[in-house]
């Protein structure tokens, strides 16, 4: 039973997240945003909406491991798996932006992040506002930017979605909103029910199981891409969800029900906090070596690996 529910809530988040993100693009389109601005920060925040929705249902039922495996596992396999079976598929080039913009956010908010559990083992609404406020800051330096460059990537928005009605547009909305309430729900009692079955705790289930599902769209999408030769998945657009993770996610988590860490799960400031550190960190210096802005298969076999001893020790 306990992995049936897993299994619909992914079902459910999947699809929820789809209409959610499509019902905003139009609605976006609608009040005469810009497809700049859509692009950057609609389509963002909508497709955070999965993790984000599992975070706060876990974390308003009691179960703050849950709320912060999900992030933390989603930083790790953002990088470890998805970057590192789409390197390994077709290698990758990196945007010069890597360098002065995103990878710096990344890690300053990661090692925020750090500093503000480990501080009280708590992260509090104050805290979670500053997330949020760094969050627009990037935002409007990156939206700021792409207009003076005039020069955007902006896959996955259909233009089409400009000519949808009211009435598609209310429905996809209803849609995509009772489908994540109710993935969110049975994800979160199901990964409960898995944790007891297995003996294992609820964070490693959390930064594993639920962390692995939530990245699946991703994946999926970055793995058709590189099969395809496409350049629809960049190294920018993994740093940027990692973003939105931390700064949106948990921010807005914290804000509305404040995440303790539990003292039965040491092992998150102890231990897989740390492996979240060093996946962020290490992208640099694949970076910069041996081939400068080259992101090569070897690179992602190593990534991969790593992610692999990454869930070994996070299930024992």
């Amino acid at each position: 039973m306990s992995i049936l529910l897993v299994f619909l809530g992914f079902v459910l988040l999947v699809v929820g997240g789809e209409f959610l993100v499509r019902s905003a693009v139009a609605l976006s389109f609608k009040l005469k945003l810009s497809k700049l601005v859509i692009g950057m920060t609609v389509v963002s925040f909508a497709t955070s909406a999965p993790e984000l929705l599992v975070s706060l249902q876990a974390a308003i039922s009691g179960s703050s491991d849950i709320a912060l495996g999900n992030i933390i596992g989603s930083n790790v396999a953002n990088i470890g798996l998805v970057l590192g079976i789409t390197a390994i598929i077709s290698p990758l080039v990196v945007e010069r932006d890597f360098f002065r913009l995103n990878w710096p956010v990344m890690m300053i908010m990661s090692v925020l992040l750090y500093v503000f559990l480990h501080d009280d083992n708590h992260l509090s609404a104050e805290e979670g506002l500053i997330f949020m406020t760094l969050l627009i800051f990037f935002l409007i330096i990156l939206i700021r930017d792409s207009r003076i460059k005039t020069k955007i990537s902006l896959e996955g928005l259909d233009d089409s979605l400009e000519q949808t009605s009211n009435f598609k547009i209310t429905v996809w909305l209803l849609i995509g909103a009772f489908a994540l309430y109710f993935g969110s729900e049975w994800l979160v009692d199901g990964a409960k029910q898995l944790a007891l079955a297995f003996e294992v705790s609820e964070y490693a289930i959390s930064v594993t199981v639920i962390a692995i599902g939530t990245s699946v769209p991703e994946l999926a999408a970055s793995v058709i891409a590189a099969l395809k030769k496409e350049k629809a998945i960049s190294l920018g657009n993994l740093i940027g969800s990692n973003i939105f993770n931390l700064a949106s996610v948990l921010g807005i988590t914290a804000m509305i029900s404040p995440i303790t860490i539990n003292p039965n799960s040491p092992e998150i400031l102890s231990t897989n906090i740390f492996w979240m550190l060093g996946f962020a960190f290490i992208v640099l210096p694949l970076v910069l070596i041996p081939k400068l802005y080259q992101f090569g298969r070897w690179k992602g076999f190593l990534l991969f690996g790593a992610y692999l001893v990454f869930v070994y020790y996070a299930i024992l």
